[in-house]
């Protein structure tokens, strides 16, 4: 019941604030919302740039998970044979392991880490795609005289959006001025909905 109640008293915060924020605005500004995810999904060089990410993680989980098999191989192996080996045999082969192991964690950073080749590579084709369609979005809510955008997609508490606010396919149109979107005709929701 708790739960509920905080419930309720959020999307009551969340109303009040755009009912006093749509108060606030004079000018015939309106609050509209974009579904980047839809967007995303009619500009086919983003689905480029996601099928080259994919392959690449692919390939580089492959190389981490050989490495971690060499460390397992190593391991089995040493565990196999400890009973046969000298104080000093053990220890050299335990630094082994140990140090083998550390080359596979340093690997999956490598490709994995916060700052590694997976996220350079992201940034690397997703960001100007992303920058395009800020500029677009932006260019659009100008041209309109739109006080806010929000995004459907990025999880925001939106409790309710009409579909006339949506001007997901005007930035998609907007986009179309500089790169290659899918025409308006062609476009569907991801709901199934379909196009506009």
């Amino acid at each position: 019941m708790k739960a509920f109640r905080t419930l309720v008293l959020t999307a009551a915060l969340v109303l009040g604030g755009v009912v006093c924020a749509h108060a606030q605005l004079g000018g015939g500004q309106k609050i509209v919302y974009v579904d980047s995810e839809y967007i995303m999904s009619n500009i086919p060089e983003y689905g480029d740039a996601q099928s080259e990410l994919e392959a690449l993680s692919t390939k580089w989980q492959k190389e981490v998970k050989a490495a971690y098999d060499k460390v397992d191989e190593m391991y089995k192996k040493y565990q196999s044979e400890k009973l046969l080996l000298s104080e000093d045999q053990k220890q050299s082969r335990e630094q082994d392991i140990i140090k083998k192991e550390q080359e596979a964690k340093n690997l999956q950073m490598q490709y994995f880490g916060a700052e590694g080749q997976l996220f350079q590579k992201r940034t690397e084709l997703v960001q100007p795609i992303q920058e395009k369609i800020y500029t677009a979005m932006q260019e659009v809510a100008q041209q309109k005289n739109y006080a806010f955008v929000l995004d459907l997609a990025s999880g925001t508490s939106i409790l309710y959006a009409n579909d006339k606010n949506d001007i997901s396919d005007d930035v998609l149109d907007q986009l179309g001025n500089v790169m290659q979107t899918v025409r308006r005709e062609d476009r569907r929701k991801a709901s199934g909905n379909g196009g506009k």
